[in-house]
């Protein structure tokens, strides 16, 4: 009995389902960086900052959030549970280090410094970005789209999760959030370091998969209408503390609650079926057939040479019909010695690329320049989110960080969700959700261009949803089209897109446009309250002028709307050109069954 049991234990501890969960609980930590548009306010009346000096700390942090070399690299030569722990510190010490500063109990650093300290503190999320990701994505490779929406849109989450953390604390001293973004993910990731990291065992997809993450997606929808409604009852009326302690504790309820899954999985399912471990890829099965898949991917290079341009054009059935004539003509052709088939230089898309390999290629380019415009736009809103919202007249701009954090969220889930149908049901390119998410984006910015009653509740809803889809859809499909084997470093380098977007965005257009408007308005304000001779002495007094109204983001809006437009231009493009990839990649599996590699071309 007692061994039974031991080895139940030993089966939850190393099921991949605990290390999805688990990831799951890591990446609500790493999307502290959100919270920006929460904490800008603090540092900028304690450090007498203006909107162009914050903006510069926002792209420091983007910057930290995104540049993820480091993060790669390390992921590759220590184990995961170091790298995790490094996140960890360098959160711990720049945001910790940024609390003191702000609270005085540190001497004040300069401006280039404090961006050190917001870099450090926020780099840290690409630690644990990557692992969780690496880790799930090779757990459940035939599953990419559900595990890194999924995974993404916890990440989303993370503002919202805090600010109701900092709501409960019922802190008069606002700069506790710092201390709060210092603290609590540091305790959260050294608690499950040694968890997350990729298991052995059963890969395929299996009967309980389907339910399980029908159980998640579920539970994701509740727990962000959940948060929306606590959100919006603690913004409309004046509950008292022990009630926003009880909505507090239900939300952590909801975000342990998946942990049954792999609890029921390891200690109440029975034992897996003999026929279903036959189905476990041994590596002497998988060495010896490593030459006839050879053969496949080398036929497959030659059958995109060979095959007419119009082939492309048929509908999804006859054109997989096509090629599969031709790829069998060229097998026959070789055997004979009619035809003498060689090896391409480096890969095709589907198989496993290097980063070296991958940036010599006009679709990683597309991915990453549609990616900057779009989610470089959305960025800058979040960013900016506290001074859109008080140049419109709202008061409490936390209520609007909690609402994208959300939106942010389901646009995550959302993304995987409907990219997976996309591609597992119809073949057709993952990119074409991204596009629709850009779509959304340009539809968002023109409510905060104009500034309309009520705008900026529909705005971080388009905004929310179309940046976060584009975290669930870019990982998978750049997996898809490059591989697994460096996923890693691939996927660090495509983040590089986000603060490249930011700096262009929110450093140089949105920052230079309001700082003027509110200069413009600080003129005005003087000539017509003050006496001429006091209009200098008052200038001098308004170190960081502040800007009131629509016209503060009109112009930079409308210019993210026109942006955001090109993005969706540069993600049909991409769409056009890997139509085949993604029939070769999911046509087969459709026709011919789940048994079939998964890049089998």
């Amino acid at each position: 009995m007692m061994g039974r049991l031991q080895e139940k234990f030993r089966s939850f501890f190393s099921n991949r389902w605990l290390v999805f969960v688990a990831a799951m609980w890591v990446q609500s930590c790493a999307g502290i960086g959100y919270l920006f548009g929460s904490i800008s306010p603090v540092i900028k009346s304690s450090m007498d900052y203006n909107q162009r000096q914050i903006a510069r700390l926002g792209v420091a942090k983007d910057l930290g959030d995104s540049v993820g070399f480091l993060a790669g690299s390390l992921c590759e030569v220590l184990p995961l549970w170091a790298a995790l722990l490094i996140g960890a510190l360098m959160n711990f010490i720049g945001y910790g280090w940024v609390w003191l500063i702000v609270t005085g109990r540190a001497p004040t650093l300069s401006l280039w410094a404090m961006c050190v300290l917001i870099f450090v503190g926020t780099n840290g999320e690409t630690f644990f970005n990557t692992v969780a990701l690496v880790s799930c994505v090779q757990n459940f490779p035939k599953s990419r789209g559900p595990v890194v929406g999924i995974l993404k849109g916890f990440a989303g989450l993370g503002g919202a999760i805090m600010t109701q953390m900092y709501v409960t604390i019922h802190s008069p001293d606002h700069a506790s959030l710092i201390f709060m973004v210092a603290v609590g993910p540091t305790m959260v990731i050294v608690a499950l370091m040694f968890i997350v990291r990729p298991v052995g065992g059963h890969r395929q997809v299996r009967p309980t998969d389907a339910m399980s993450f029908t159980f998640i997606y579920s539970l994701c929808l509740l727990l962000a209408a959940y948060l929306m409604g606590v959100m919006l009852v603690e913004d409309l009326i004046d509950l008292n503390h022990t009630v926003i302690a009880i909505f507090t504790v239900i939300l952590f309820v909801l975000i342990l609650i998946p942990i049954v899954i792999p609890v029921q999985l390891s200690f109440f399912s029975e034992p897996r079926a003999l026929e279903e471990e036959a189905l476990l890829p041994a590596s002497e099965k998988q060495e010896a057939g490593k030459s006839e898949q050879d053969a496949n991917e080398v036929i497959f290079s030659e059958v995109e040479d060979e095959k007419p341009k119009e082939v492309d054009l048929l509908p999804a059935l006859e054109r997989q019909k096509r090629i599969a004539q031709l790829q069998t003509k060229l097998f026959q052709a070789a055997a004979e010695g009619a035809v003498r088939i060689k090896r391409r230089r480096g890969p095709h898309r589907g198989e496993d690329f290097t980063l070296t390999q991958a940036l010599i290629k006009a679709d990683f380019w597309l991915i990453f320049f549609s990616l900057l415009l779009g989610s470089g736009s959305g960025l800058t809103v979040i960013d900016n989110l506290g001074q859109m919202s008080q140049s419109l007249g709202y008061d409490n701009t936390h209520i609007f960080v909690s609402m994208i954090s959300i939106w942010n969220f389901l646009g995550r889930v959302g993304g995987g969700y409907f990219s997976e149908i996309i591609v597992r049901d119809y073949a057709y390119p993952r990119p074409v959700a991204m596009a629709v998410a850009q779509l959304l984006m340009a539809v968002g910015h023109i409510f905060i261009a104009f500034g309309w009653p009520g705008a900026m509740y529909i705005a971080t809803i388009f905004v929310g949803l179309g940046y976060g889809a584009h975290w669930a859809i870019v990982p998978a499909a750049a997996s898809e089209l490059f591989g697994l084997k460096k996923f890693g470093a691939l996927y660090n380098f495509l983040t590089i897109a986000n603060p490249a977007g930011s700096l262009l965005f929110s450093g140089v257009i949105a920052s230079s446009i309001y700082d003027l408007e509110a200069e413009k308005q600080a003129h005005q304000h003087h000539h017509l309250h003050t006496s001429p001779g006091s209009v200098f002495q008052g200038m001098l007094r308004l170190d960081a002028p502040k800007c009131d109204g629509a016209i503060c983001f009109f112009l930079t809006s409308l210019i993210m709307s026109g942006l955001c437009i090109v993005a969706f231009v540069l993600s049909m493009i991409l769409v056009h050109r890997t139509k085949i990839v993604y029939t070769n990649l999911y046509g087969k599996s459709r026709s011919a069954g789940p048994s079939k590699p998964e890049n089998s071309n």
